[in-house]
């Protein structure tokens, strides 16, 4: 008998990979959607400025947040590397706090207690389970590798995905359409290449997860835990509050 995850009360059957679900595979981005980023970027940073012997001023931390996502959005729009992100961000940081330290040993020191940071999103692990005797699951992210894939290694969910695809190792980023291109290609190396409407992306950002899968012309799912509002132009197929959401949409 197929296993049940029971969530306030509702109880979803988990079905058998034979079964005809809806999709073959789940694309789901990393940080955000499945890893806790905020908890994790506030304890490397933390952590970073102590190693140092730096001052971890009030502020700091919406200071770096501020920043960090600006750099990624100019990341993702290629007006920068990989490589500059890297210290891009805490040159700005430092600018705006005044402080007079060197990035680069501040950034090195960063990824290793970022790449340190495991921690999940509430009902990940359990959801992640339920799916992957259903379906294969992918991780899409747009993380540095020596970051992400520890990460992954360290979390209880790391065994369940058939496909890490890393923009940085890819070479492209979310949205680019040359980046899900890529992790297809990926994909159809070890299993047969699935159609595009049988491939569901799941994501918390708008600007890389659901407008990447849209543009690609696959199926998404916009994870919304905040309930911010959707900006027009942009329509995922789904919009989730709770990860638990995932099963009802993809079990038939």
């Amino acid at each position: 008998m197929p296993p049940v995850l029971q969530k306030n009360a509702v109880a979803v059957k988990i079905k058998t990979m034979n079964d005809n679900n809806r999709y073959e595979w789940l694309f789901f981005d990393a940080d955000g959607t499945l890893f806790d980023y905020d908890l994790a970027e506030d304890r490397a940073l933390e952590s970073t400025f102590q190693d140092l012997r730096l001052p971890f001023v009030d502020g700091s931390r919406e200071t770096y947040r501020q920043i960090n996502r600006q750099v990624w959005i100019d990341f993702e729009n290629r007006k920068i590397t990989a490589d500059v992100l890297r210290t891009r961000r805490f040159e700005l940081l430092f600018e705006a706090l005044h402080i007079h330290a060197d990035p680069l040993a501040f950034s090195a020191q960063y990824l290793i207690r970022l790449a340190q940071q495991a921690q999940l999103m509430t009902g990940a692990e359990a959801v992640v389970r339920a799916l992957a005797g259903s379906f294969r699951l992918a991780l899409i992210t747009n993380g540095l590798s020596d970051v992400q894939r520890p990460r992954l290694a360290l979390s209880p969910i790391g065994a369940y995905f058939s496909e890490v695809a890393i923009s940085e190792e890819i070479g492209v980023a979310k949205p680019a359409p040359a980046y899900f291109e890529a992790v297809f290609d990926r994909i159809a190396a070890r299993f047969p290449r699935p159609a595009k409407n049988r491939v569901l992306v799941i994501g918390d950002s708008l600007s890389s997860d659901i407008q990447g899968g849209v543009s690609f012309g696959l199926p998404t799912c916009w994870f919304n835990p905040t309930g911010q509002p959707l900006p027009n132009g942009l329509r995922p197929t789904y919009e989730i509050r709770r990860l638990e959401e995932v099963l009802a949409l993809v079990f038939e």
